[in-house]
């Protein structure tokens, strides 16, 4: 599969976070101890939210560990809210356009997993995005197809609704195909304000996903690391797989679940995909 993180909270340098931590993603690109496979080397992407209007979104087909670029851009940019995702290819093709995250106006997408049976229900999901919307898919992975359903049912408005119509869509049109898993994964979205994540399967045994603890509570914990002083008290990560290595710090996001981080309003609830 994929490896991805978001941070949300006062700006910071991506490199602290994508380069820094003892296990950091750029390592887990290499070394995931969690992930489907131990390699992530087939692309890579990053985006950014700044003073403009839309989010800034760097993708290569590089593998991360080796992207001088990506290192050059890390260590300059720094931002309130930021994803990354490294990716292993597991059915669509290694090209830019297959990477993470996906853009649409303010908003970002990515997701760790898979459609089961896509080739077989593809047409079936392509034909329901918006027809305002369809010619703005440039890639073949499914992932877009997913960002673009969630659009579609209103991921502007009300982004755990939209995410449930779009997943409960894929249930019900893999399942009459006779896909007995459908669907696999975490998601996040963000439109550079608030960050939804989800955790989800049919099978009820998805893909790891963590957030961490309030910064106030780490820090009293850990006193002497200078990266916690230097987060606000709003701050959090969350990672499809842990870096760092302070003890305690990770909460595991639970299955069927979301969570909402926002300013001054974080909530985990309970997910179910809603059937068309």
């Amino acid at each position: 599969m994929c490896r991805w993180l978001a941070y949300t909270g006062s700006p910071i340098q991506l490199s602290e976070v994508l380069y820094t931590p003892v296990h950091s993603l750029i390592d887990q690109s290499l070394h995931s101890r969690l992930g489907a496979e131990t390699t992530n080397g087939d692309g890579f992407g990053v985006g950014w939210y700044d003073a403009t209007p839309a989010p800034g979104v760097f993708r290569s087909i590089e593998p991360a560990w080796n992207d001088q670029n990506l290192r050059e851009l890390a260590g300059h940019i720094s931002s309130h809210l930021f994803f990354a995702h490294i990716r292993a290819a597991i059915g669509s093709a290694v090209q830019q356009t297959n990477c993470h995250p996906f853009r649409h106006g303010r908003w970002l997408f990515m997701h760790n997993g898979f459609i089961g049976g896509f080739t077989a229900i593809k047409r079936d999901l392509v034909l329901a995005v918006d027809e305002s919307l369809f010619p703005e898919i440039q890639g073949t992975a499914d992932t877009e197809v997913l960002f673009y359903l969630a659009l579609t049912f209103g991921l502007t408005e009300d982004p755990p609704d939209a995410v449930a119509r779009a997943i409960g869509l894929v249930e019900a049109r893999g399942r009459a195909r006779g896909v007995t898993y459908p669907f696999q994964g975490t998601v996040a979205t963000t439109d550079g304000e608030s960050l939804w994540v989800f955790r989800y399967s049919s099978e009820g045994k998805s893909r790891s996903l963590f957030f961490t603890r309030d910064v106030p509570t780490l820090r009293r914990e850990y006193p002497d690391r200078e990266i916690l002083r230097e987060v606000s008290d709003d701050a959090r990560l969350v990672v499809s797989e842990p870096i760092g290595d302070l003890p305690g710090a990770w909460i595991e996001v639970p299955e069927s679940s979301y969570a909402v981080v926002s300013k001054g309003d974080d909530r985990l609830l309970p997910f179910t995909p809603k059937t068309p």
